[in-house]
């Protein structure tokens, strides 16, 4: 009785309330944390779309014991509580549109405002069920995140499109991402092909790239994750010191 797909979503949902995890999304976080590391102690990490707070919750355990350092800032359009549990002073929120928020702004809300080492967007679309919306939605998410990370410019100089409208729309805002060279980046997506461009245009911009569909997914989502890890600096910061 039971078992089989039916029951995954009922098995990560207890455990989520078994061990204190405000949504049962966790365990997707947990996994991808487990095989390819993306935070470590004394990282600086930025949740993008971080209601209602479970990746907060693996994120902050990530980083360690408190006397490790780091620190997690959540943003999303809705307040988010930090949750009081697996969560410490190292964990902040912020209500905010990220579609609007300028880079700018984000850098100067990181630690010494020097970026974050840790980018994670588990940014999602209200699903309306037309499959073509949805990804189309889910991709403008993916490219925000990646945008912000990078920065528009570094994104379109490896995508090199010609858009120079919309570069030239973003230019005061798309000198520099805020994610930090070396740094890694988790984007949420929806399959499509769409999604597939995404991949494209981070695969010459980090050491290595790679697709994670968790265990804690739900049966009936086409959810994905794209995993960047080391993020290479496209031009050289020569001027810049350590």
């Amino acid at each position: 009785m039971g078992g089989g797909a039916a029951g995954a979503p009922d098995f990560f949902y207890k455990e989520a309330q078994r061990l204190g995890y405000v949504a049962r999304s966790a365990f997707k976080l947990v996994q991808i944390q487990k095989q390819h590391k993306l935070i470590k102690a004394g990282s600086s990490v930025l949740d993008l779309g971080c209601a209602p707070g479970a990746w907060l919750q693996v994120a902050c355990q990530s980083l360690g014991p408190p006397n490790h350092g780091g620190s997690v800032l959540g943003i999303d359009l809705k307040k988010v509580k930090v949750p009081p549990l697996h969560c410490d002073s190292r964990v902040k929120t912020i209500s905010a549109d990220v579609m609007t928020l300028p880079s700018h702004q984000l850098r100067a809300l990181s630690p010494q405002q020097k970026g974050f080492s840790v980018i994670l967007s588990d940014m999602c679309p209200l699903v309306s069920g037309i499959t073509t919306k949805d990804a189309a939605l889910s991709v403008e998410l993916g490219m925000r995140a990646l945008d912000l990370a990078v920065g528009r410019r570094a994104a379109f100089s490896v995508y090199a499109d010609g858009d120079d409208n919309q570069e030239g729309e973003q230019s005061h805002d798309a000198e520099t991402g805020v994610l930090q060279v070396g740094g890694n980046l988790l984007i949420k997506l929806l399959e499509s092909e769409d999604a597939k461009e995404i991949s494209q245009i981070s695969k010459p911009l980090f050491r290595k790239s790679s697709w994670l569909r968790p265990k804690a997914t739900r049966p009936s989502s086409r959810e994905i994750y794209l995993i960047c890890l080391v993020y290479k600096s496209i031009v050289p910061h020569k001027d810049i010191d350590n």
